[in-house]
C-alpha cells in the first residue's frame, strides 16, 4: 500500500475518533455547567452553601477539562485535514498530557468516593436538622428540594421517620415534615400521627441518585482514555508517514 493511501485511511480513523473525543468532552462540559448554574438539583444545593464549595470545585474541573478537550480536538481536525506537522505533534503532546492529569484524577475521585459518599450523608443529616429553623432563611432552597425528594418519593427522613426527632425547630415533639404525608400544605410541620407518615427512608433513593451520577461520571473518563490510547497511537502513525510522504512521495 502506498503512504498517500496509508495517510488518507488514518486521516479518516484519526478524525472518527476525534469526533468521539469531542462529543465525550462536550458531554463533561454539559455536565459542569449543569452543576455551576442549576441551583435546583440535589448535589448543588447541599454542597453549594457556607464553607462547603466542593460542588464549584467539581464543576470547574469539569468545564477546565472539557474545554481543554474542545480546544483539543479542534487542534487535531486541523493538523489531520490540512497535516501540519507541529500540529499533530503539539495535538499529540497535548493529549499524553491530558491523559496522564485524567488518570490522576481518576485515581483521586477513586480514593476520595467514600470521603464524598460520607459528606454526603452527613450533610443530608445536618439539613434535617437544621430543617425549619426561622434563623437559616437562607436555607430554604435546600428545604424545598428535601420536601420535594420526600414527597416524590414518598419516603421520610434519610433512614426512617424517627430521624426527625433530633430536629429542635418544631413547636411539639410530635410534628414531623408535612412531606413526610400525602398533603399539599405548604409549611414546614405538620400535627399527624406517626402511623400515618410514610415509613420508608429517603437513603435507597438519595443513594441510587448520587451512585448513578458518579457511574456516569466515570463511563464518561474511562471511554476518554480509551479513545485518546486510539488518537496517540494513530497521531504518532499519521505523523510518521506524512513525514515518510514528504521525503518519498512515490514510495509503497
Amino acid at each position: 500500500m502506498k503512504i498517500r493511501d496509508k495517510i488518507l485511511i488514518q486521516k479518516y480513523y484519526l478524525n472518527v475518533f476525534n469526533g468521539i473525543f469531542l462529543a465525550l468532552g462536550l458531554m463533561l462540559l454539559t455536565f459542569g455547567l449543569w452543576l455551576f448554574f442549576d441551583r435546583n438539583n440535589l448535589f448543588s444545593v447541599l454542597f453549594s452553601s457556607g464553607e462547603n464549595q466542593l460542588v464549584a470545585y467539581i464543576s470547574c474541573m469539569l468545564l477546565g477539562i472539557g474545554s481543554v478537550i474542545t480546544f483539543t480536538s479542534a487542534m487535531g481536525f486541523l493538523g489531520s485535514v490540512k497535516e501540519i506537522k507541529c500540529l499533530l505533534v503539539t495535538y499529540m503532546s497535548v493529549q499524553i498530557l491530558v491523559f496522564v492529569t485524567q488518570m490522576a484524577i481518576s485515581v483521586l475521585i477513586f480514593m476520595k468516593k467514600e470521603e464524598v459518599h460520607n459528606q454526603w450523608n452527613n450533610r443530608i443529616d445536618e439539613v434535617i436538622s437544621e430543617y425549619g429553623n426561622e434563623s437559616l432563611a437562607e436555607q430554604e432552597p435546600v428545604w424545598n428540594i428535601l420536601n420535594a425528594v420526600q414527597h416524590n418519593m414518598e419516603c421520610c427522613g434519610r433512614y426512617n421517620v424517627t430521624q426527625w426527632e433530633r430536629n429542635k425547630n418544631k413547636e411539639n415533639g410530635t410534628q414531623i415534615p408535612c412531606s413526610c404525608i400525602k398533603s399539599s400544605l405548604k409549611k414546614w410541620f405538620c400535627d399527624v400521627p406517626r402511623d400515618s407518615t410514610y415509613s420508608m427512608g429517603c437513603e435507597e433513593y438519595l443513594n441510587t441518585w448520587f451512585e448513578n451520577n458518579v457511574l456516569i461520571l466515570t463511563a464518561i473518563t474511562i471511554s476518554l482514555l480509551i479513545t485518546q490510547i486510539f488518537l496517540i497511537t494513530l497521531t504518532g502513525q499519521l505523523f510518521r508517514n506524512i513525514r515518510k510522504n514528504n521525503i518519498w512521495p512515490n514510495e509503497s
